[in-house]
């Protein structure tokens, strides 16, 4: 405000510190109970100050409306009144958003796991010191102003008969305001007025609903057919930093071999009796059917057993005797030196040993998953013990998992959403639309994910969890405005609403895409992705509950 006492400076500041401070106190606890610190976590405080500022808004509107409504000697009666208004609010967006990372806790994957453990606690901190240390900022701040204190210096602000000739200039900054009142009464904010006389009747126009409902088809239609191009699997390469030299050994790797997948080992993990005949044909009858699968090249598979077979018959060795069997190996390792590291020999038992298999034309993720499928399905099948490995194994079995794990955690968090909607919300009609409202920004959010170029994989699984917690802060404010409005029809209790809430909710919105967007710069690709996602959220989530919702209200 242009007020020297009525700036609420201070005030930004605390609420700032308090989302900092539940960062901190969070953080803190997990470590010392030796929760995993993985970079997952490093996006953690970059959302809760975001969110956590949302929270403040909503505090100081409910606030700005209370000291309007009560007579302003009656700190206690102000402050009652506001946590009244606000504290229902804050507290169902808080328990939607812990129960969406809470709920995240039960993924397969540790990374996502550790994520959402640090920020959900995070939350709960949030919420704690917005009501405790948030509060009694407000009411230091309010006892400042009502003592005509100056919001920087807090020295006393007196109107000087002989300063009325000063300029405007110095007047706003060293009195209170241009017109030299020390105290002036409280207006209503700008914004406020802005959705009260202009936004909200423009929205409750027949023609504009029309236009709005014809905006909304657009957007389910454009997310549905988005979801259905969305691609699974992550690109080793966006592991890497951007400058890292990772990324141009697979540039390489695919434009000189891209024929080549991964050479897989074959593990015999047990001590089986090479030297017996019926056993070695075994281990070749699983190395045939391993072989048939339409993903491995047989020309290019590499095995120290079949080599030492033919070694034998061509030399006449007889190597169907145990003693003759190790008399022999170093004849074998003569010829090819590098099958020494196929065996693990201790004394005379072969503790376990291995062969290779290469394999050819995998070329996306689908790929990937079939190869691995077939893989250790034939293993599984074999009469031999066998275990098949190699290190990319470990992502494509992400691939196996990702979207039954996503589909899992998106559906638990939504039906928990709706659970703790209807016991808090006393309207089963509002509780519908904010169910509405989660299902209506995941399908937006999956669908504009797959135009951006993001896949499916446990980076954008973690935020689409997030995103339902998220989509619930906004159409919550609203609908629960418009449901407890007294006015009398359709059209004026979404002016109200819009009135009451707009103004913290675009503020809300714009100060979670600010403590995110300096991701966007990031030189890495899970940052990047965070940021892409928490924007459409934001985005779309703000979409419903200042567009969307208020219109589809006034419908019933």
């Amino acid at each position: 405000r242009l007020s020297c006492i009525r700036n609420n400076v201070w005030l930004a500041c605390c609420g700032v510190v308090s989302a900092g401070l539940a960062v901190l106190s969070s953080f803190g606890l997990m470590l010392f109970c030796g929760a995993p610190f993985v970079v997952t976590v490093a996006n953690a405080p970059f959302l809760i100050l975001g969110v956590g500022v949302d929270d403040m808004f909503i505090m100081i509107a409910s606030w700005e409306q209370s000291s309007r409504k009560k007579e302003k000697s009656n700190v206690k009666a102000l402050l009652a009144e506001t946590y009244s208004e606000a504290a229902l609010s804050v507290t169902i967006t808080t328990l939607t958003d812990v129960l969406a990372f809470f709920i995240g806790t039960w993924t397969a994957f540790p990374s996502v796991r550790a994520f959402c453990l640090y920020t959900g606690t995070a939350f709960v901190f949030c919420y704690v010191y917005t009501l405790t240390f948030f509060g009694a900022v407000l009411v230091l701040n309010h006892k400042r102003e009502q003592g005509n204190r100056h919001w920087l210096t807090c020295m006393r602000v007196g109107v000087d008969k002989d300063q009325a000739e000063n300029s405007c200039l110095y007047n706003a900054c060293c009195v209170g305001s241009c017109s030299r009142q020390s105290s002036e009464p409280e207006g209503e904010h700008p914004m406020s007025i802005f959705f009260k006389e202009y936004y909200g009747p423009f929205f409750t126009n027949k023609w504009v609903k029309l236009l709005v409902v014809l905006l909304y088809g657009a957007y389910l239609g454009g997310s549905v057919y988005g979801c259905t191009q969305i691609r699974e699997g992550i690109d080793l390469r966006n592991l890497a930093n951007d400058d890292s030299y990772v990324i141009p050994y697979y540039d390489d790797d695919d434009k000189y071999f891209s024929t080549y997948g991964p050479r897989v080992m074959v593990v015999i993990p047990e001590r089986v009796d090479y030297w017996n005949e019926a056993v070695r044909r075994g281990i070749e009858s699983c190395a045939q059917n391993l072989e048939n699968i339409s993903y491995v090249d047989k020309n290019l598979s590499e095995s120290w057993l079949r080599v030492y077979t033919v070694l034998a018959e061509s030399s006449s060795i007889n190597i169907n005797d145990k003693t003759q069997f190790f008399n022999n190996l170093p004849v074998l390792f003569s010829i090819r030196s590098s099958f020494a590291w196929d065996l693990n020999k201790t004394g005379d038992e072969i503790e376990a040993s291995r062969f290779f298999l290469q394999t050819v034309n995998v070329t996306s993720a689908v790929d990937e998953k079939n190869l691995l499928n077939q893989l250790r399905e034939t293993a599984r099948q074999c009469s031999i013990p066998l275990k098949v490995y190699h290190p990319a194994f470990i992502y494509y079995d992400q691939y196996l998992v990702i979207v039954q794990n996503t589909v899992q955690n998106v559906v638990v968090a939504a039906g928990a959403m709706l659970v703790v909607s209807l016991l808090l919300i006393p309207n089963p009609l509002c509780c519908l639309w904010v169910t509405f409202a989660i299902a209506s920004v995941i399908v937006g959010v999956a669908g504009f994910m797959s135009f951006w170029n993001v896949n499916l994989d446990s980076i954008s699984m973690i935020n689409l969890v997030i995103c339902i917690g998220f989509s619930v802060d906004f159409s919550a404010h609203i609908s629960y405005a418009f449901v407890t409005s007294g006015e009398s029809s359709a059209n004026k209790r979404a002016i109200e609403a819009l009135s009451l809430l707009g103004y913290p909710v675009l503020q809300g919105a714009v100060s979670t895409i600010l403590g995110v967007v300096v991701l966007a710069a990031a030189k890495t690709y899970i940052f990047r992705t965070f940021f892409k996602i928490m924007f459409l959220v934001i985005l779309f989530g703000a979409l419903h509950g200042l567009v969307f919702i208020p219109v589809f209200l006034t419908f019933f």
